[in-house]
């Protein structure tokens, strides 16, 4: 966000000021320097704070971040995050982690929406494309790297991406938004929003889709969307706000898994239900998902072997529930002391064909944290939090930081953390065969999951540094981190049984490095780069793959004219990840497949044009202009570029 800022001198003199003639007037603006304002981000702490008082590594995308990329999901937003790892699989099936972390099925990503968290606890998924959320709602993302157990509890392992949407008195009015472009694709909103009275409220519905990229005549998603939110504002400090929706994804190309790339549906519906008074929050939201699934096996793989449920069919469905209560509340001691507490209890279900037996879980836990600002150049931020789980020992999740202002502009940051992610129902209770389609190539294998399992544990040391310059027209990052991981939760094989198990270790440590910039009213852009490296002791599929390098690069320009563009590179080095071992006994019999996935370069352009007192805008998005054709993991499907047109309206 741009601020004009400036001043204009007044000259004091005993005869009266004449008026000032249209030279005058112009000279100071003219003169009115350009900052680039700090962001306000609450992910960190649960409560407001300029992002250099953050105890963690955060990085914020705003709503015209989103516009002028031209993107058609959040995904390919945040590819310009740096240190985020955002591999795409097929044209539905998207996967987010942070630092090196990233495989099918990432599961360690807290995701949420406007604090509440969509990450499908009975499975361990984020459904990227079927977020509950259209693009024209969402105000800003806060990306935080690093683990957050200390207040938000399980699944704050890699990180967490709160999206955050714009209040019904942001969007007052109607707002319609259409894209339409090649790969079959679809992005449509249409969202009103107003008040009457003490209720301000928010009406949303949206539908996307677009088409595989290995076969263009096959639908890869479809969905439909419904969201309601309505605040009532009880008095100046206090309100009650009640929101909810649901999802119909009828076609969705993934989640892709070892072996099969199933055809599934994805159904969500969501109720919510917070009061707010002050620094007290009280909330109750529950969320549920009917994914049905045929499983189809990876084409490489389909000429020898199949997934199946236990009774040899291929429906794999599971339905999953969840019910979450919470309470949080901050107190001031002084100006120089904030103590925020909070719990939360939280009851999961899950049921299906791939699944033995109902799985049902509790959980419940507590946090405690405090902010001391000794001097006003140093603060210490020390928090823990305990949780308990019906299905495993409680867990412990401290994390402490020391952040030093060198000067207003100038701030350090050192940290330690520790995080957890508990077996999901899905993994304690999973119930699946292989079945050879070639005999007599292997018996039959079961997939079991197993009710013994621990948590996975990560432990996290960082230290970052953020300065301003030019006037605050510039601000640099620099952070290095080393993640120690253990007890991931994988397959082995005892026996003729795979099974899941705990084992192994990795080291991942790297650094992140960017600068953003105002050149012009008109003119900005950023630049970053990362680099991880991972020493591991897993073994199979449980190793961690990644690119040791990633680089971004944007410019945009903005006139006054309406004329808008922008230019973003998003740069990937090669990877390897591990492929299950079928790839390796079946070699002689299948097409050749490698572990490597290429380095590949998107450039993504976009111009626009806004007018009718900017409330309309047309714009055209050339996504990967270069038609780099590249793998981003080695079963996935062979990407290319895709040109769309797009249309806004507000009125």
């Amino acid at each position: 966000m741009l601020l004009l800022c400036g001043a204009a001198t007044a000259h004091a003199t005993d005869a009266p000021t004449p008026p000032p003639t249209a030279s005058e007037t112009s000279a100071p603006i003219q003169e009115l320097a350009l900052l680039k304002e700090e962001e306000m981000v609450s992910i960190a702490t649960r409560y407001e704070q300029p992002i250099s008082h953050a105890p963690s590594n955060v990085y914020v995308i705003t709503d015209e971040d989103i516009r002028h990329s031209g993107a058609t999901d959040i995904p390919t937003v945040l590819r310009r995050v740096p240190g985020l790892d955002v591999m795409q699989v097929t044209g539905a099936d998207f996967n987010v982690s942070a630092r090196g972390d990233n495989q099918l099925f990432a599961n360690k990503m807290l995701v949420m929406v406007d604090g509440r968290s969509i990450y499908i606890d009975g499975q361990g998924l984020v459904f990227w494309k079927s977020l509950p959320v259209t693009l024209p709602e969402i105000k800003r993302i806060e990306v935080l790297k690093g683990p957050a157990s200390v207040v938000y509890g399980f699944n704050a392992f890699d990180g967490v991406i709160n999206i955050i949407t714009k209040s019904p008195q942001e969007m007052k009015g109607t707002t319609l938004q259409f894209g339409g472009g090649e790969l079959g694709t679809i992005s449509s909103a249409a969202v009103h929003a107003g008040s009457a009275g003490h209720l301000d409220y928010r009406l949303s519905i949206g539908r996307d889709q677009n088409q595989q990229w290995r076969n263009g005549d096959a639908l890869a998603f479809r969905s439909h969307k419904f969201n309601v939110q309505t605040q009532y504002n009880l008095s100046s400090d206090a309100s009650l706000r009640v929101a909810g929706g649901f999802i119909d994804t009828n076609r969705f190309d993934g989640p892709v898994s070892n072996v099969q790339i199933p055809q599934s549906r994805f159904n969500q519906g969501y109720a919510d239900v917070q009061y707010q008074l002050r620094s007290l929050s009280i909330r109750g939201w529950w969320q549920g998902n009917d994914i049905p699934v045929d499983s189809t096996t990876h084409p490489l793989l389909a000429r020898f072997v199949r997934q199946t449920n236990a009774l040899g069919g291929t429906d794999v469905s599971f339905t999953t529930n969840t019910y979450n209560l919470e309470a949080q509340h901050s107190l001031d001691f002084g100006a120089t002391n904030r103590l925020s507490y909070g719990l939360n209890y939280r009851y999961n279900t899950v049921d299906g064909s791939a699944v033995s037996t109902l799985g049902r879980e509790d959980r419940f836990g507590f946090h405690l944290q405090d902010e001391w600002r000794p001097l006003p150049s140093l603060t210490l931020v020390a928090g823990v939090r305990y949780d308990l789980h019906s299905k495993i020992a409680g867990t412990w999740s401290p994390r402490v930081a020391l952040l030093y202002a060198l000067t207003p502009d100038h701030s350090f940051r050192i940290s330690g953390s520790v995080a957890y992610r508990p077996p999901t129902l899905f993994e304690s209770n999973l119930d699946l065969r292989i079945l050879p389609t070639v005999p007599p190539l292997f018996a039959p294998i079961p997939l079991f999951g197993s009710q013994g399992l621990s948590p996975e544990q990560i432990v996290s040391y960082e230290a970052g540094y953020q300065g301003w310059w030019m006037k605050h027209r510039l601000r640099t990052r620099l952070d290095l981190f080393f993640n120690h991981l253990s007890d991931l939760i994988n397959f082995r094989t005892v026996g003729t049984t795979r099974t899941l198990v705990n084992g192994g270790e990795a080291d991942i440590y790297g650094t992140e490095a960017g600068v953003e910039w105002l050149a012009a009213k008109w003119l900005s852009g950023f630049a970053n780069v990362s680099y991880q490296k991972i020493g591991q002791t897993f073994s199979g599929v449980a190793r961690r793959g990644g690119p040791d390098w990633k680089a971004n690069v944007g410019v945009r320009g903005d006139w006054e004219s309406g004329v808008n563009a922008e230019v973003t590179v998003n740069y990937v080095a090669s990877a390897t990840y591990p492929l299950i071992e079928f790839f390796t006994a079946l070699a002689p019999l299948l097409s050749p497949t490698s572990p490597v996935v290429d380095s590949y370069t998107l450039l993504n352009l976009r111009a626009g044009y806004r007018f009718w007192h900017d409330k309309a805008e047309v714009a055209v998005a050339v996504l990967n202009a270069l038609n780099d054709r590249h793998r981003e993991h080695p079963l996935g499907d062979v990407l290319g570029s895709r040109v769309m047109g797009w249309m806004t309206l507000t009125f």
